[in-house]
């Protein structure tokens, strides 16, 4: 049976604490929080494509400016970046500091999913270009802030992975390539493997490519490089 996440049908759910999801409000805590016991089993393979995203320069910025102004700057990155993956029916997954990993086909499907974190990763670049560079102004004038993203598609394990946490993520190598690729990234570009592009051929049409050797990855990988839109 649905559960009501909003209006007064959602009163007696939140008596029990049931909410809505950080990792998206349109999901409840429940889904969130008892993967177990919804899926029966602790971990799934998922077809799914896995974006992240960062702040370029963060640790050179982090030695200039102070810490109220620092955690200024992330919460503004957090929240663009929220807002960019929810209108796009994924998840914030993760959140570690200046980055942040997100989930697309899982737990909200999605069968364009490759398309769907393109799209957030342009969505992504176009809310943090302005909302950043505003920023910078104001705490660094004469110094531009960036955000890189990488975004790889492909089986991946889901669940939970701990005995003290029982919310799940997702892990396998199809995270660690997306990861990655956002580490190559420089700021204002999203970095698209061959499997995402293959996925979403309208939005990677024309895009550059590269050849890339990535940490733990024996074979070069070749990436599309895609910007703001």
């Amino acid at each position: 049976m649905p559960i009501p996440i909003g209006g007064p049908l959602a009163l007696p759910f939140r008596a029990f604490g049931i909410t809505r999801s950080k990792m998206n409000p349109d999901i409840c805590t429940i889904c969130e929080r008892s993967f177990q016991y919804v899926k029966k089993q602790r971990q799934i393979t998922v077809d799914a494509t896995i974006l992240f995203a960062d702040i370029r320069g963060f640790t050179d910025l982090s030695e200039r400016i102070e810490a109220v102004q620092l955690s200024e700057i992330v919460s503004l990155f957090q929240d663009r970046c929220a807002q960019a993956i929810w209108a796009h029916d994924g998840i914030v997954n993760k959140q570690m500091g200046d980055g942040l990993m997100a989930i697309f086909n899982f737990p909200i499907v999605s069968r364009d999913h490759a398309a769907a974190a393109i799209l957030a990763g342009q969505q992504i670049q176009r809310n943090c270009a302005a909302a950043l560079s505003s920023l910078a102004l104001e705490l660094l004038p004469g110094r531009t802030l960036g955000v890189g993203v990488g975004i790889h598609s492909g089986e991946v394990q889901i669940g939970e992975f701990s005995t003290f946490r029982s919310d799940f993520t997702a892990i396998g190598g199809v995270v660690n390539q997306a990861a990655r690729l956002e580490s190559q990234a420089a700021a204002g570009e999203i970095l698209v493997s061959a499997e995402t592009a293959a996925k979403a051929p309208d939005l990677a049409a024309g895009a550059e490519t590269r050849m890339l050797a990535l940490k733990g990855i024996e074979q070069p990988v070749q990436a599309s490089v895609l910007l703001k839109r």
